[in-house]
């Protein structure tokens, strides 16, 4: 369906968009409705803020990568003065794409391959062929003299970059303030306190709404249902095996059993919610709370952080953390997941992990593992994900019913827009989510902008 087909209900209307959204329901046109998609790309993505990428994928000057804020085509780049700055991947003459590599570098300037057009690395306007051409035509005064367009802000927070399309709107540590709890927790757990993205993202393509995935991640109900068929088949061959004594459990029946876990393990794992959005289960314990000790690790934590300091690291063992509007963070398996919009019924997710840099390699063996075995398009577990999610989009098609239910849990005082610990069954988070979809939708809706 196209931009010009699209019955225009909710475009110039934020009450209608706000009445999406009821404490306990939220409408089927959140997820299906190609103009509700198209406002998320306008409003809710450009008055986030988004994670872009890590600067340890641009180590030296001229590194660059390419990605995109909900619908928008961004670069993310180191400047000679070692500075990371994020720019509208848009040549400010034509409009063609100045990078369309994932990553490269390029140098000490961007050369735009239409007309070459050349910009420094900080978007600054470096060089036009023939200039002479523009003498007395006011060029210098046009939006194009300005260069590259950075977006509105830019954070590097321990190495991990966020932007902000907006020029104006929250700021960072507002944004985020508490949740960024899980990304310390998950930089400390290096003996040096710094990670680096260990090789390119697995990439994997549904055809859903973006928010079913943010939400799925701390859907704690549905594990051991939706992976009985994965998870549970492999904890009961393994269970059924003639092993010799003392034999240990596998990495990979490590990774994969906790799936397959009962209702009460996730009752009493706990979830805590925070303002704008942000969210994670694991609070008491989590599906990573048990794995092996890797040998020489806890003595590198104890020689970089002293005892104390190293035990509480490791004792936090937080499941998934949403920052939304969307990516997950697992701090004690190293990874991060984007999930990216396409449309209204299609979502690119990418899956990046890390290395803890001074810790043994085994640990990074067990993240790329996890990563295979949960999170590839070859994977045993992410397939009864795709499964339902594509089922849901499928069903919500049916005019039979227009709400979808987040009931669960729901207590008649329940406030928005604050830091909280539940049940961790509750479905809380994806209220809290709803929340902040509607709040930060209307942000510039209301103003008419």
């Amino acid at each position: 369906m196209t931009a010009a087909t699209i019955t225009r209900r909710y475009t110039g209307n934020p009450a209608g968009v706000a009445a999406l959204i009821r404490p306990a329901e939220v409408h089927r046109d959140v997820y299906t409705d190609p103009e509700i998609f198209e406002l998320e790309m306008r409003h809710l993505f450009a008055n986030t803020w988004v994670w872009v990428g890590h600067d340890s994928q641009c180590p030296r000057p001229g590194d660059y990568i390419t990605t995109q804020i909900g619908s928008q085509p961004v670069l993310m780049v180191r400047h000679s003065d070692g500075q990371i700055h994020v720019l509208h991947n848009r040549c400010p003459h034509k409009g063609t794409k100045i990078a369309i590599d994932a990553a490269g570098n390029t140098g000490k300037f961007f050369r735009c391959p239409y007309h070459a057009w050349s910009f420094r690395t900080d978007g600054c306007l470096l060089a036009i062929p023939l200039r002479k051409g523009y003498e007395g035509t006011g060029l210098e005064g046009s939006e194009a003299a300005q260069g590259l367009k950075p977006v509105g802000a830019v954070h590097n927070y321990r190495g991990f970059v966020f932007a902000r399309l907006a020029p104006r709107g929250i700021g960072f540590e507002d944004y985020f303030g508490a949740a960024l709890s899980s990304l310390d927790n998950m930089v400390d757990r290096s003996p040096e306190g710094r990670l680096e993205v260990a090789g390119p993202p697995l990439r994997y393509l549904h055809r859903c709404n973006w928010k079913m995935l943010v939400e799925n991640q701390t859907d704690t109900c549905h594990p051991m249902v939706a992976h009985e068929s994965s998870a549970g088949t492999a904890v009961r061959i393994w269970e059924s095996m003639e092993k010799p004594p003392g034999m240990p459990k596998p990495m990979a029946m490590e990774v994969i059993a906790p799936f397959a876990s009962p209702y009460e393990f996730f009752e009493t794992m706990g979830i805590r919610v925070w303002p704008n959005g942000h969210g994670h289960t694991g609070v008491h314990r989590s599906i990573h709370s048990d794995y092996s000790a890797v040998p020489g690790y806890w003595e590198a934590m104890v020689a970089a952080h002293g005892e104390d300091r190293a035990r509480a690291i490791l004792g936090e063992n937080r499941h998934n953390t949403v920052y939304f509007p969307n990516c997950m963070i697992k701090g004690p398996i190293q990874l991060l997941r984007l999930f990216k919009p396409l449309a209204a019924d299609r979502t690119l997710v990418e899956s990046w992990i890390f290395r803890l840099v001074g810790a043994p390699d085994m640990l990074l063996e067990r993240t790329a593992m996890y990563n295979r075995l949960i999170n590839a398009p070859t994977s045993m577990v992410g397939h009864d994900d795709l499964e339902m999610y594509e089922r849901a989009q499928e069903g919500l098609m049916s005019d039979g019913l227009q709400w979808v239910n987040v009931q669960r849990l729901l207590s008649e005082d329940e406030a928005e827009d604050v830091e909280a610990v539940e049940n961790g069954t509750t479905e809380r988070q994806m209220r809290n989510q709803f929340a902040a979809w509607r709040k930060f939708m209307l942000m510039s809706m209301e103003q008419g902008q």
